[in-house]
């Protein structure tokens, strides 16, 4: 029995899991051999119907069977106690290449993916309509599961739960997807986790094969390059050889810098091949364009063809057989044969270009959006890697050092990208043609490169090893490398006074950071008052790592990013309540990686727990915390002061204006419009209307005046610091506690709902949602027009509730348009029917959009509504808005309509003469008009906020 210097156990095994993108792998080391060795765990696996082997990867693919299938695979594996239909591993992998639709792949990616709710259940992307959907948490989770199982039953005396165990990530993860990561490990069971960066793993992996022989071969000065290129992501990092000591001969490791996050990887080479061979089979065949189906099956046919092609014994060319649509039978296969120049053309030249040194990777919108993922924009690797190289070739790196090297000296290869000897050699070459001594124009003394590779023989298992041999360095053997943070974090403190200046910032937390440590920024306290959502803009920089904690920096736009929000609202005071307290920010580095911060009072040293907001960046492919908002207009205190006391007017104890006499009252105030009203004013008067709630029940026209303005003034829900706060106040405050039953109460409650609900969460769309779809599909007696109205408008705003209830209240919706007595609701109608089906939400997560074969109905019987001359323009405006909705080209395949329900709504807009700006987003795409916007939204939006397209 081992135990640690507390005299607490330690487990017999550490085990090192590399939970990759494409393949997974477990490692481990039996504490009690002697001398003790990293060995490979051989994982136990369905490779067939009823047949199981031990294979040393796990393929990080997740299948459920179709029913046939279920019933020829009647087996289980050895620790199962009954079949299952669902299975992961080399089976799911190649399973999916015949139903691409049953089969999850690429979790890894989705959990860094803001643009969809990371914790919903929506993979496989745009999957068959009969599979079980799960969340990229819980997909990670069940290939976690399965090593677990696998282990278990192998070493049922030491169950994985009770050893030390170490993953892997993407040293560019940040705190939201890290911290996603030990979540998908509690879920499969391993509630105690310790987190490592793969490129760290990999070089702790090469430093175990060495076997000691390392100290002759690498001396102080020199610098590590780790390019690590896997199937999903594309990381740079950069290691320092340091002397142990003034005296010493040792040297240490020090990990300097870190790329960013990029998802460009086997994946996009996938993608790019595929694009390659559908267009010589749309060529041959006449073709107008592959299904989806067809394109997904594609795409699993490329990157077999990939592999075979990228190895060293490739043949001259390649053919891609992909089953023809319904076709069972290879007889009935497509195919077409790529030549190796075709497709090192688009492989080794597209993605590994020879650039300059000087260039820098293109900005904007990847041409590839066929799974929904963000794909780097520039596919070029060289680029993104030069890019790196400039920006931290002197990291690490004290002033005036003039003897230790500004460029790599050694060169380390990991991902199973970096398996072809073709894509290793273009990084080589590119490394010796910008640090020539004719072609570096960046160092004052330019010295000829002198590059040597460090080989390691396995890349598919180096980062499971290296998270193997990290956990025994934990425990005081072998080499460490002094991993900093990498990052340097920031509090902002002001303002930039005009766009791309520098920010004032505070450093929180600095790039020299270790894994424990603890800041306390208390050289400049902050002084806040009770009750207040307080803010705290983070930012966070991978150049900027001499910054000490607590030291006030300007940082320019390009040397930093930003990070989801902290937020809290201390104590529960009222708003007008003087007190005021005096704090200071403490943060720290945890064991496992993740970032903590709280906020602690300066007198008490009561502390609050400073929270990311991850939701927000979990349920929304908006960036709330970019708070774009609030440049779009300050006004004065005095203006403020006298626009709250207005409300307190109506609202206060002794109210003397009346509630319909508000509106025009600040109208009057702020010599503005309320649509022209900024969103700092309109935050300004939520808060106030929130701290006289009380006055709402003087009558049901108070009521109905104090839940118009609320809504009003929040909405949509987002778009400045701490919305989410105030959404959730808004919902304690109001839902379920209406004073009056009044249907002008019941109906501007519908309307601050609806204007309010791109802040609200799933779960509250979902409370709001139930009821509607009750009310809507004709249970109970049918309301008044106007409730009625706002009940679709409603519904139709819920866009994070379930594809299923979305489709649900199309179909009921499009069915209302055709009855005489839904005619004074017809507009209502149109608009819900347009916002429900849109190809592009306004404000929610891409898994929820409704089918395009769905949608495609629906536009059938949109293009057959017959528009009259009693009907007003604003009616038949509606409509066809209501159709570009529905059929606006967002090039992503699964989401746009096929070509025939296109060019059939082409031409119905010719034949009503529609604006010509709709034909174009129907063929090119593109954004909407602000007005569009507005009407899209359903009214205007406030001033500096768009919708999310």
């Amino acid at each position: 029995m081992t135990t640690d210097v507390d005299g607490d156990v330690l487990s017999r095994y550490v085990v090192g899991i590399d939970l990759g993108t494409t393949n997974s792998a477990l490692c481990y080391v039996d504490t009690e051999a002697s001398p003790w060795r990293v060995e490979t765990f051989r994982i136990s696996q369905w490779v067939d119907f009823g047949q199981f082997e031990p294979r040393e990867t796990l393929p990080s693919f997740h299948y459920e069977m179709t029913r046939d299938e279920t019933a020829t695979s009647e087996g289980k594996l050895p620790w199962e106690t009954k079949p299952s239909a669902q299975c992961v591993g080399l089976f799911a992998r190649d399973a999916g290449l015949r139903h691409p639709g049953r089969r999850i792949a690429s979790a890894k990616s989705w959990l860094s993916h803001d643009g969809v709710d990371r914790s919903a259940d929506f993979l496989p992307w745009h999957g068959d309509a009969d599979v079980s959907r799960m969340s990229p948490v819980d997909a990670s989770s069940k290939y976690l599961a399965h090593l677990r199982a696998a282990w278990d039953h192998e070493h049922p005396q030491y169950p994985l739960d009770q050893q030390d165990v170490v993953i892997t990530l993407p040293a560019s993860f940040d705190e939201v997807a890290r911290e996603l990561t030990v979540m998908a490990a509690k879920r499969a069971g391993l509630p105690r986790v310790f987190l490592i960066e793969e490129p760290q793993a990999a070089f702790y992996s090469w430093i175990d094969s060495q076997a000691g022989a390392w100290q002759e071969r690498i001396s102080a000065g020199q610098m590590i390059l780790v390019c690590d290129i896997g199937g999903g992501t594309s990381d740079f990092t950069l290691i320092r050889v340091q002397p142990a000591g003034e005296t010493s001969n040792q040297v240490q490791f020090h990990r300097v810098a870190v790329g960013k996050h990029l998802i460009l990887g086997g994946d996009n080479l996938d993608l790019a091949l595929a694009k390659l061979a559908e267009e010589k089979l749309l060529q041959q065949t006449g073709m107008a364009a592959l299904s989806s189906d067809q394109w997904d099956r594609l795409i699993q046919v490329a990157r077999l063809a990939k592999e075979t092609m990228l190895r060293s014994d490739h043949p001259d060319r390649y053919t891609l057989s992909l089953p023809s649509q319904g076709s069972k039978l290879i007889g009935g296969a497509l195919q077409v044969t790529l030549s190796a120049e075709e497709i090192d053309a688009v492989l080794v030249d597209g993605f590994f270009p020879h650039v300059a040194l000087e260039d820098r990777p293109m900005a904007g919108e990847s041409g590839f959006r066929e799974f929904g993922l963000p794909y780097a924009a520039d596919p070029a690797v060289t680029r993104h890697l030069a890019a790196f190289l400039r920006d931290h070739r002197r990291s690490g790196l004290a002033e005036g050092d003039t003897t230790s090297d500004d460029r790599p000296s050694w060169l380390l290869f990991n991902g199973g990208v970096m398996s072809a000897p073709s894509l290793r050699n273009r990084i080589t070459e590119s490394l010796s043609r910008w640090f020539s001594r004719d072609d570096d124009s960046l160092t004052a003394q330019p010295k000829a490169l002198s590059l040597e590779v460090l080989e390691s023989d396995r890349l598919d298992l180096a980062v499971a090893r290296g998270a193997a041999y990290y956990a025994m360095v934990r425990r005081g053997e072998g080499v460490k490398i002094a991993a900093n943070l990498g990052r340097s974090y920031y509090m902002q403190v002001a303002e930039p006074s005009s766009e791309g200046e520098s920010i004032q910032a505070i450093c929180l937390i600095p790039g020299s950071a270790e894994a424990g440590q603890r800041f306390e920024i208390g050289n400049h306290p902050l002084e806040l008052q009770l009750g207040e959502p307080v803010q705290f803009p983070l930012w966070a920089s991978s150049t900027r790592l001499a910054d000490r904690a607590g030291e006030m920096v300007r940082i320019g736009v390009n040397e930093a990013s930003r990070l989801p929000p902290i937020y809290t609202a201390l104590g529960e005071g009222k708003r007008r309540e003087a007190k005021t307290i005096r704090v200071m920010i403490q943060s720290e580095l945890s064991e496992i990686g993740t970032v903590g911060m709280w906020c602690v009072d300066a007198d008490s040293g009561r502390r609050w727990q400073l929270d990311f907001d991850i939701r927000s960046t979990l349920e929304t492919d908006r960036q709330a915390h970019i708070a774009a908002g609030e440049s779009a207009g300050i006004i004065d205190d005095d203006t403020i002061r006298a626009c709250e006391a207005a409300i307190g007017r109506v609202f206060d104890t002794k109210p003397n204006l009346a509630p319909n006499k508000l509106i025009a009252e600040l109208q009057c105030i702020t010599e503005l419009k309320r649509e022209s009203w900024p969103p700092s004013l309109l935050r300004k008067m939520w808060q106030t209307l929130i701290d006289l709630q009380g006055g709402r029940r003087q009558s049901p026209q108070h009521e109905a005046r104090w839940l118009n303005l609320l809504g009003y003034c929040l909405r949509p829900g987002y778009g400045v610091a701490v919305d989410d706060w105030r959404v959730s106040q808004t919902w304690k405050t109001v839902f379920g506690k209406l004073a009056f039953a009044a249907p002008q109460s019941r109906t501007e409650s519908l309307i601050l709902w609806r204007r309010i609900a791109g802040g609200m969460t799933s779960g509250q769309q979902q409370q709001l949602a139930a009821p509607l779809l009750s009310l809507l599909g004709g249970k109970g007696s049918r309301p008044e027009n106007s409730e009625l109205t706002e009940s679709w408008r409603l519904a139709a705003s819920l866009e994070r509730i379930a594809t299923q209830d979305k489709v649900q209240l199309g179909r009921v919706g499009l069915a209302e348009l055709d009855r005489k007595k839904s005619e004074p609701i017809r507009p209502a109608l149109l608009w819900t029917i347009g916002r429900i089906g849109s190809r592009q939400p306004v404000y929610g997560p891409l898994n929820t959009v409704v089918p395009r074969d769905e949608v495609e109905r629906w536009l059938g019987q949109l293009r057959s509504v017959k528009t009259t001359e009693s009907d007003a323009a604003s009616t038949r405006k509606l409509l066809m808005l209501a159709i570009v909705q529905l059929a606006r080209l967002t090039k992503d395949r699964h989401r746009d309509l096929s070509d025939d329900a296109r060019s059939m709504t082409v031409g119905y807009f010719e034949s009503v003469r529609a604006p010509h700006h709709y034909t174009t987003l129907l063929t090119d795409g593109g954004r909407l008009s602000s007005e569009e916007e507005s009407a899209v939204f359903g009214e205007s939006l406030p001033l500096g906020i768009r919708l999310a397209h």
